[in-house]
């Protein structure tokens, strides 16, 4: 269902546990077969590598089914999504043949070899905020690295998923070795969880949900769980930033993707010498940011994927006002005769960070703004979360940002930036932000178990 007006796109399967079963099957068989795991390094280099040069060739037809399906706007998908999908595969592909195994230190009469091997059948459950960046994000390492996977994409944005899929084949990936269950989260996702011919699990998602994988993995044959999720993240202007690129990366930090980014900087820490006149700029910012159409070429924020987030977000702004919150923007549903799921940009000042909107992650276009004095206050309020996904330190002092920044308990920090990195760096978080990483070379950490042969000479 589109989330821009309500209308149905189309019809996809609903897969059901036998199916589930059917797949696992499948997956062992052509991960024994060699067909795959077995395949010459420099041969599955290939095959990834013309996946990406697939995907690209297709990118029109790609970023309008990311934009139909999930609401994000057509200039992101053609500019971010669809690029970034490309080359995390075609840079995870390349580096299938680069990597190295090991000869370990050991007496003359003896030979130690470390070799990574494939953990075999994987099974990676992706959310619906980024489905095609997440699915490459998943896919590239664990194809890579020789495993069967089965993906199973958020029930309600399948589309990309079940497109790069069918490129997959055509590039010239073995029958087996990648199959999509489109189906609820609820049965299925638990079924794969709970499954003891899944050897591996990834997941990107809500903290709650993390949390119940982890169980099913314990419930059942321990199979390696890697889970990427929720964040609170902080975002530090000093009073010596550069205050206008700070403000303009502040309304990015929060309303890009409608804010539903695990990463979103949705809590904004000022230095009080400054907060009043930054945060009149962060709501002239917010300006641009207000809901439009998606096919447009100029919005710059589509709708919440559907009414059951709309709802939570309009929850969450009622509680900030019951809690004290001062709203100077936004707070309500928009275009709702479009029958799209649309919010206004959203914020609150004078928030304390014990309250709600500053702890619980709301996943959408509401920011919450907190005041310090010192850097001491700035970073005890930042670290005071459940969760360390991600933050951003504002500063022309090089102490001061980089003091700073290493006192962050998150797995990613901007200086003077918010939504930095690409593929050749780790992403993954702190705390109940999760475990494990997406991304380079460490991502192939995550897929792979290391054997140890030691032989004796006589």
């Amino acid at each position: 269902m589109s989330p821009a007006d309500g209308r149905i796109l189309a019809e996809v399967a609903n897969c059901g546990l036998e199916d589930a079963d059917c797949a696992i099957a499948v997956a062992r068989a052509a991960f024994e077969s060699g067909v795959w795991a077995m395949m010459a390094p420099a041969d599955r280099k290939m095959v990834l590598v013309r996946w990406a040069e697939l995907i690209e060739a297709h990118a029109d037809e790609i970023a309008l089914l990311e934009c139909l399906d999930v609401g994000k706007p057509i200039s992101d998908t053609t500019g971010v999504d669809v690029p970034s999908a490309v080359r995390t595969i075609r840079w995870s592909g390349e580096a299938i043949d680069k990597v190295y195994d090991q000869i370990s230190p050991t007496p003359k009469d003896c030979l130690a070899l470390v070799q990574r091997m494939p953990l075999g059948v994987v099974a990676a459950i992706i959310p619906w905020n980024f489905p095609l960046s997440t699915t490459a994000w998943k896919l590239a390492p664990s194809l890579a690295t020789g495993n069967s996977v089965i993906l199973k994409p958020a029930s309600n944005t399948p589309l990309s998923a079940l497109r790069i899929a069918g490129l997959a084949s055509e590039a010239g990936l073995p029958d087996g070795v990648l199959q999509v269950l489109p189906g609820p989260g609820v049965s299925l996702g638990r079924h794969l969880a709970l499954h003891n011919g899944i050897d591996g699990l990834t997941f990107t998602g809500s903290t709650e949900v993390g949390k119940q994988l982890m169980r099913y993995s314990g419930e059942s044959n321990l199979k390696r769980t890697f889970l990427e999720l929720g964040g609170k993240s902080p975002n530090i202007v000093f009073a010596d930033s550069n205050l206008e690129k700070a403000a303009k990366f502040a309304a990015i930090a929060v309303f890009y993707n409608s804010g539903q980014t695990c990463t979103a900087g949705t809590r904004l820490i000022v230095e009080e010498t400054v907060r009043e006149r930054f945060v009149e700029m962060v709501v002239a910012e917010s300006q641009s940011w207000m809901p439009g159409e998606p096919l447009d070429p100029t919005t710059t924020m589509g709708p919440m994927i559907d009414a059951a987030q709309l709802q939570t977000v309009a929850d969450y702004v009622e509680i900030g006002r019951q809690e004290g919150g001062s709203l100077i923007a936004g707070g309500s549903r928009i275009l709702a005769d479009t029958g799209g799921s649309y919010y206004e940009p959203t914020i609150f000042d004078g928030v304390d960070n014990s309250m709600r909107i500053a702890q619980e992650e709301i996943f959408g276009p509401v920011l919450a703004i907190i005041g310090f004095k010192d850097a001491e206050e700035a970073l005890a309020i930042a670290n005071d979360s459940i969760y360390g996904l991600a933050g951003a330190v504002w500063s022309n002092n090089i102490n001061t940002a980089h003091r700073v920044a290493a006192a962050l308990r998150v797995g990613t920090v901007g200086i003077n930036n918010y939504f930095g990195g690409d593929i050749t760096v780790p992403f993954g978080g702190f705390k109940q932000s999760g475990n494990g990483r997406d991304k380079s070379m460490h991502a192939f950490d995550d897929y792979t178990e290391l054997k140890t042969t030691w032989i004796e000479f006589d």
